[in-house]
């Protein structure tokens, strides 16, 4: 699935890379709309995204290109918004057939899970049943803990989403990680997955106040466990709201 990107900031361009690429998605990036609009032939993208942010008097030119030539149910069309963007805007970029706003703090899982969702409105995701990130809820029992690569100290946290490729991770204490480098091996790391304790070997992909660790490989036979525990996750849930509906009688 070949996306165009039109970007200018490269940490919003680095969270989508990480967030799209496991499902899929090969990220084609121009720093500017007319550059895009050059090689939108060329490139023959199955989606766009753009940002309203950074190009906040070129995102209207460049979409009104776009649907001049390819309808929106043959080519989704994606703004990533500033907190600048009003109400009008919004209004202007559904009329000019825009399929979706979404803010650009991406660090957010509910604005990158939206994201995703509309673009899965219109294209295949690879897998995505597999690489769907999801949030805990009360009845999944995930945990994380590593040790710092360099320092030896132990990391807390939560989990704030997890797939069977990453994690994203809520450090208790941000000034512990923050001089961990982007891309840094972590290889001492437990992961709860229900009532059984994994070992991956972790990454480093994005550094912030939510990290993301992406895992680079497991002992024999522990990502399957991962799987699995992911698989089962609507049985948990029906047998959780089971167990409530008995509580309230």
């Amino acid at each position: 699935m070949k996306l165009l990107i039109v970007i200018g900031a490269d940490e919003v361009y680095t969270l989508l890379h990480t967030s799209l690429k496991p499902l899929g998605c090969e990220l084609i990036r121009y720093r500017h709309p007319l550059k895009a609009m050059d090689n939108i032939d060329e490139v023959d993208p199955e989606g766009i995204i753009i940002s309203a942010e950074d190009f906040p008097r070129h995102w209207k030119t460049l979409v009104q290109f776009i649907r001049s030539e390819r309808p929106k149910e043959k080519t989704p069309i994606i703004l990533l918004k500033g907190p600048r963007f009003s109400f009008e805007e919004a209004a202007k970029a559904s009329y000019l057939g825009v399929s979706g706003i979404v803010s650009e703090d991406l660090t957010n899982p509910e604005e990158m899970d939206r994201l995703e969702s509309i673009l899965g409105r219109y294209l295949p995701f690879e897998e995505s049943r597999r690489t769907r990130r999801i949030r805990p809820e009360p009845w999944d029992q995930f945990g994380l803990i590593f040790s710092h690569p360099r320092r030896g100290i132990l990391i807390t946290g939560s989990i704030q989403t997890i797939s069977i490729n990453a994690l994203s991770f809520l450090p208790q204490r941000e000034a512990l990680v923050s001089d961990i480098p982007l891309d840094t091996p972590i290889p001492l790391c437990t992961l709860r997955v229900g009532e059984q304790f994994l070992h991956p070997i972790c990454k480093l992909v994005r550094t912030g106040r939510i990290l993301v660790l992406q895992f680079e490989s497991f002992p024999e036979g522990e990502q399957e466990i991962l799987e699995q525990y992911l698989q089962e996750r609507p049985f948990r849930e029906q047998k959780y709201r089971e167990g409530e509906k008995i509580s309230s009688t």
